[in-house]
């Protein structure tokens, strides 16, 4: 299939069924520590990369093949090979996959495009939307991320701030945490600060342990994660 991936059993969401909004790796990052590799260039405009009734043909024809796997199913995540608010039909696919399936939807965004309005209220109707904040440095978010020259790290932190007053579901915010790169306490603590500003219902501490697009992407110690998850408090976990 080209847009289905799972389902996936994980501790955060279950048993989830994943639908990919491109065919090929679109993003407006280059993560270090991307699963999915390197790309030889970023992307920074919005279009329908895919239509939304591909995606959501091949979601009924797999739910018609695995109806015992469907009933098991606790969320259908967007998220797949890019970034999926990329793709301009995402708020009309997250409306037609609840009609279908009557399940949750997940959204899961690096935020980089956050700050757009028009981003924001395409995602309103999902359940659960976990966005991405690696750095509040802004070298640091350069060095680990690898930004399209277009994305502004204020302005990620801004629409994370606009999502929480916009978004009635619940928000768990991702915070991926390389040894030696934004890991210093230092910069946890003006991580803090700005988490604060966010106010997620979870703080979700991860770190690099699956191949990564370059080298020497080291994950932080598991005492030291535990110094983080103390610093940033209750809402903070280590996943």
């Amino acid at each position: 299939m080209k847009y289905i991936y799972g389902p996936i059993k994980s501790r955060r969401l279950g048993l989830s069924l994943g639908l990919s909004l491109s065919r090929d790796k679109i993003c407006d990052l280059d993560c270090i520590y991307c699963q999915w590799g390197s790309v030889d260039k970023t992307f920074f405009e919005r279009k329908e990369y895919v239509k939304a009734d591909e995606i959501i043909l091949e979601l009924k024809s797999w739910l018609e093949k695995n109806p015992q796997a469907a009933q098991e199913l606790k969320f259908v995540t967007l998220s797949g090979l890019g970034e999926p608010t990329l793709n301009t039909c995402i708020g009309e696919l997250i409306d037609q996959v609840k009609y279908i399936t009557g399940l949750k939807v997940a959204v899961i965004t690096n935020s980089t495009l956050l700050g757009d309005p028009v981003v924001r209220k395409g995602i309103l109707k999902a359940d659960l939307i976990v966005p991405s904040l690696d750095a509040v440095d802004l070298e640091k978010f350069k060095q680990i991320d690898r930004p399209h020259a277009n994305i502004k790290l204020n302005e990620i932190i801004d629409g994370l701030v606009a999502l929480r007053k916009e978004f009635s579901g619940e928000i768990w915010l991702e915070v991926m945490l390389i040894a030696g790169m934004n890991d210093d306490l230092a910069h946890i603590e003006e991580l803090k600060k700005v988490i604060l500003r966010i106010n997620p219902d979870k703080i979700q501490l991860n770190s690099p342990v699956r191949l990564t697009a370059e080298k020497n992407v080291l994950p932080v110690n598991r005492v030291k994660l535990e110094k983080i998850r103390e610093i940033l408090g209750d809402k903070a976990e280590i996943v």
